[in-house]
């Protein structure tokens, strides 16, 4: 455990900030999760109208460095080609 004030601050903030990097991850992954299966379950429309919102988060997340640059990307790249496949 630190002894020193700051570093006690310190620890209080990471420890705030891995339960919101946390949080961001899952969020990301069950809107990736919902988009796969919409597709696999031949609704598109659905799919598309959720394309956005993946964006968002995937921007986000790449943004604060919760993800690497070309993850994001990729990630990007492959679900708009699933979701254009399926169409």
């Amino acid at each position: 455990m630190p002894i020193i004030k700051s570093a006690k601050k310190a620890l209080r903030q990471s420890k705030k900030r891995r339960i919101n990097n946390i949080q961001k991850k899952k969020k990301l992954k069950e809107v990736i999760k919902k988009i796969q299966s919409l597709i696999a379950e031949k609704k598109t429309k659905e799919a598309k109208a959720l394309l956005p919102q993946v964006y968002k988060l995937l921007d986000k997340a790449t943004k604060t460095k919760l993800i690497k640059k070309n993850t994001g990307g990729r990630k990007k790249s492959r679900i708009t080609k699933m979701v254009q496949k399926s169409a």
